[in-house]
């Protein structure tokens, strides 16, 4: 299903949720230091780069374009970390995957048009700075420690966004449910 607005389509999933994926951006394999960016809405407050996929886009190629859009950045796709739902406000469905930045912009896309900004931060504090408005967003930063190492899990190198017979599906990874608090994950 899909859903058309100014300057972008939304789509849904068969459930009803809407279909978005981002990425947590690392200086390096360490995944000690990530990336944030300012929220459009908020720009004194950091958000974790990401937003709603396109018809017919795979979530790895979405997560990639979305992060190269907001953050400015390219770099080498990782595993998936895992498929989050958030129910209180809206339904979404997020795909999270980890990415290692190899290239930073000094302008891109939101920089020039929206005046986004984006700043490194400690995993830890970065959970703290996410916690009081994007809980779900930190909540993706907890969830490093239980995950895999990055050989374990099937990853996609987009080169157009678009990645026909992606191997990335919702088996391939945790998939957690958010519950309507915005902070309680279960698995599913």
């Amino acid at each position: 299903m899909m859903k058309f607005k100014p300057n972008q389509t939304r789509t849904y999933d068969g459930e009803g949720f809407k279909r978005r994926a981002a990425c947590l951006c690392f200086k390096n394999e360490k995944e000690d230091e990530v990336l944030l960016v300012s929220s459009s809405r908020h720009p004194d407050q950091w958000i974790v780069p990401g937003g709603g996929m396109e018809p017919e886009e795979e979530p790895c190629g979405a997560a990639v374009r979305e992060v190269y859009e907001e953050a400015g950045v390219k770099g080498k796709l990782g595993r998936l970390l895992g498929v989050f739902e958030h129910n209180q406000d809206r339904k979404h469905r997020t795909y999270v995957y980890i990415l290692i930045v190899t290239e930073t912009l000094e302008d891109w896309e939101d920089s020039v048009n929206i005046g986004r900004k984006r700043k490194w931060f400690k995993v830890d504090e970065a959970i703290r700075v996410l916690q009081s408005h994007k809980p779900v967003h930190a909540e993706y930063l907890r969830r490093l420690t239980n995950t895999c190492n990055p050989t374990c899990s099937p990853a996609c190198s987009p080169t157009n966004g678009n990645t026909p017979g992606s191997p990335v599906t919702d088996n391939n990874a945790p998939h957690y449910v958010c519950s309507t608090q915005g902070s309680d994950l279960v698995n599913r």
